[in-house]
């Protein structure tokens, strides 16, 4: 194909694509009936009524125990549910990875229960959970754990596939057994993979969380609702800024780890 010819096609293609999302764009303001400048000109109020109302007072400090406290059983649960996800999703993914799998038939089930798990949002297995476990700590952490078990299945199932081959034909040209071959060759040279994906999935654990407690009732979001509910909108930031520098000292030592580990 000519250059020329080529590029006139990616040029009409683009155009294309820019006119159907302005059709799209344009077609979501009339049905939802949304005033553009309304929403434009209402920013700066908002960022000015933010600015004067969200900014923790006397009061908020006192609560402080009290979020913290809060705080620390939304980290306790993430961790927890993040860490034993992962130990049930490795287990799976030897399951399904071509590399590993004891018999060919697994391999699809294996992937078919890790998609569903994983793209079935957090808030979504909250929803769900309630109508079992009611507003109880059991419901965010089944949620929490739901979603990270289908996302570390995933990515060590491919982990696992794009780990050389050679030790596994050695170990079983030697006769090993699969117990063995999993515990002396695919554990260890996937294990700093899976620690990394384990400490990335605690910092989004502790993020969702926020949004499951307020939904279940439960840890750091329940007071947030609780305060921002009840107009304390002092004590609802002070939950924010703590979640918010909790996540970043938390992301901190998950970078340091993985520095180390990798």
């Amino acid at each position: 194909m000519p250059p020329d010819v080529f590029f006139r096609r990616r040029r009409l293609q683009s155009l294309l694509f820019f006119a159907v999302l302005s059709g799209l764009t344009y077609g979501s303001i009339v049905i939802t009936q949304f005033d553009v400048v309304q929403g434009i000109v209402a920013v700066p109020r908002a960022f000015v009524w933010a600015v004067a109302n969200f900014i923790p007072d006397e009061r908020a400090w006192s609560r402080l125990p009290r979020i913290l406290e809060k705080l620390q059983e939304t980290v306790l649960v993430s961790i927890a549910a993040s860490t034993i996800a992962a130990l049930f999703g490795l287990g799976l993914a030897l399951l399904g990875a071509n590399t590993t799998r004891p018999h060919p038939w697994l391999s699809l089930p294996a992937r078919g229960l890790a998609s569903i798990f994983r793209n079935i949002d957090v808030s979504v297995w909250a929803l769900i959970l309630l109508f079992s476990f009611g507003q109880s700590g059991f419901t965010g952490f089944f949620a929490l754990f739901f979603v990270t078990f289908g996302f570390i299945t995933r990515v060590m199932i491919e982990t696992i596939d794009e780990i050389s081959a050679d030790s596994v034909e050695a170990l079983r040209a030697t006769g090993a057994g699969y117990g063995a071959i999993i515990s002396q060759s695919v554990i260890p040279a996937c294990l700093p993979q899976l620690i990394s994906w384990l400490l990335y999935m605690i910092e989004t654990n502790i993020r969702s969380a926020t949004l499951v407690g307020i939904l279940t009732g439960t840890g750091i979001g329940f007071l947030f609702d609780l305060y921002f509910k009840n107009f304390s909108y002092g004590s609802a930031s002070l939950v924010v800024l703590v979640t918010v520098v909790t996540v970043i000292l938390i992301e901190m030592l998950s970078n340091s780890i993985r520095r180390t580990i990798l």
